[in-house]
């Protein structure tokens, strides 16, 4: 059966396996009003009469949900929402994207027999003690947009969670630039060996955790019992930001023993790293060359069309509408990280609930001037930009901006000062009290008035909007 073209009976086979887990009064209040509504690119997208449904479903269901749309739709399934804001209106249908938290991770769903692990120290060497693999419950392959550019790293990946065993890959040893998305993919092949085998014992630990608790071992005077812990308690050993053991000589005389011992017992060794193994420093050759045994792979920058897909999956997941016209403009603008795109999405949906606007291209570019770095021959929007784009705007002198008249056109430019200012440069409210010979409870007060008015006044949103893109235009020249 295609998915694709049979989603709504594989919905009604999904329905009919949460009827007998739920119960029938439950499955009736929560589920039948839920309808199958589109099927594309392994997302099922679910109709619901309010954000209140989905929020239960979050909370409550997340875990039945995720398990039976895995077993009905295949493991790469997605689930999104589509949400009514005003009751029986299409036009204010609003949609959302669903995380699908992992449930062989996510702590509401295991046993809380679960020990943190900076506690195994404490445990005098006592085998079989469950300890919490300490991996995020939505940073699943499921949650990871895949493109041309990342391809090849994310088949990798895959490839060993699917293989823990097999020695083909091991070390996996993954580096990119910062917020690339590392951290996501490793934690994503923990996450699919223990959904494969519960009980397999899959530790995540970024770097200076590690080195804390070898700190600690030291100290306890049980460095022994910290090299045989990791030795014997785990299978799959997650180790994120590697290069942070740069110029740490004793944590990596340390890890020497424990990478030796878990690879030649066939247990999967992962690491992520800002460089290659052969640029850390610091550290003996002896480890530098086991890291080069498996597989050594760079997670690149997300390319234009994988960055077009991160945009379009990071706006459902937040019920924010974005045009094609501005995921293009981010798009091509924000060409750093992943980490940098999301920055942007949810700077455009905070500023949107601030200022109680739709999302435009040019609020888009706004919040794209705080995050995106100043493109080469691009000024930084300054004091005096703003002063001269909202004199000219109101037809005034510049000088008299700066006196003591309360004229009310003088006296709205200078609060659109306060208010652009605060908004777009560095300047705390006080510095601009300073420039403008005003209190800094007056520049607060400023600020808080605009960000009022705009909401209701279309004059002001007229000249805050008219005045911004001058002032870009001017960055510009």
């Amino acid at each position: 059966m295609n998915p694709n073209q049979d989603y709504k009976m594989l919905w009604s086979r999904c329905l009919d396996i949460i009827r007998d887990n739920v119960g029938e009064e439950r499955f009736k209040t929560w589920f039948m009003p839920a309808r199958a509504i589109k099927y594309e690119d392994n997302k099922l997208v679910l109709a619901l009469p309010s954000k209140f449904f989905m929020e239960e479903y979050e909370d409550r269901f997340l875990g039945i949900l995720s398990s039976v749309l895995r077993k009905v739709f295949g493991p790469e399934v997605r689930l999104g929402y589509e949400v009514e804001v005003i009751g029986g209106d299409k036009q204010s249908a609003v949609n959302y994207g669903s995380p699908l938290r992992s449930k062989a991770v996510d702590t509401k769903y295991q046993q809380q027999t679960q020990r943190p692990v900076s506690e195994f120290v404490k445990n005098t060497g006592a085998g079989g003690v469950d300890v919490d693999p300490q991996l995020n419950p939505a940073m699943t392959f499921e949650n990871y947009c895949l493109g041309e550019s990342n391809k090849l790293p994310c088949t990798l990946a895959k490839h060993i969670a699917e293989n823990p065993n097999k020695s083909d890959f091991n070390p996996f040893f993954l580096y990119g630039a910062v917020g690339v998305g590392k951290t996501h993919l490793i934690q994503a092949i923990g996450i699919r060996i223990k959904e494969n085998n519960p009980h397999a014992r899959v530790l995540f630990l970024p770097m200076r955790q590690f080195q804390n608790m070898y700190v600690n071992a030291v100290l306890n005077h049980k460095l022994p019992v910290f090299i045989n812990w990791f030795q014997q308690e785990v299978d799959v050993l997650l180790i994120d930001d590697l290069q942070e053991i740069s110029g740490k000589e004793k944590t990596a005389e340390t890890l020497f023993p424990i990478f030796n011992h878990m690879h030649h017992n066939g247990k999967q060794l992962v690491f992520t790293c800002d460089r290659p193994p052969v640029e850390l420093d610091g550290i003996e050759d002896r480890l530098i060359d086991r890291f080069k045994w498996g597989v050594t792979e760079e997670l690149p920058k997300p390319d234009y069309t994988l960055r077009r897909d991160i945009l379009k999956f990071k706006a459902q997941k937040n019920g924010l509408a974005l045009s094609d016209e501005i995921i293009d403009c981010i798009a091509s603008g924000a060409t750093g990280s992943v980490r940098e795109l999301e920055g942007i999405v949810m700077g455009v949906l905070t500023r949107s609930i601030m200022l109680n606007c739709p999302v435009t291209l040019e609020l888009t570019k706004e919040v794209m001037r705080h995050t995106v770095k100043t493109a080469p021959g691009n000024k930084p929007v300054n004091f005096d930009m703003i002063v001269d784009a909202t004199a000219e705007y109101y037809k005034l002198n510049p000088d008299v901006i700066f006196s003591k008249s309360r004229v009310r056109d003088i006296a709205d430019a200078r609060q659109v000062i306060m208010f652009l200012s605060h908004d777009m440069t560095g300047l705390s409210s006080s510095a601009i009290g300073a420039k403008l010979n005003r209190k800094h409870a007056t520049v607060l007060h400023g600020i808080s008035a605009v960000q009022d008015r705009i909401k209701y006044a279309k004059d002001v949103q007229d000249a805050v909007t008219s005045i911004r893109s001058e002032i870009v235009r001017l960055a510009k020249l």
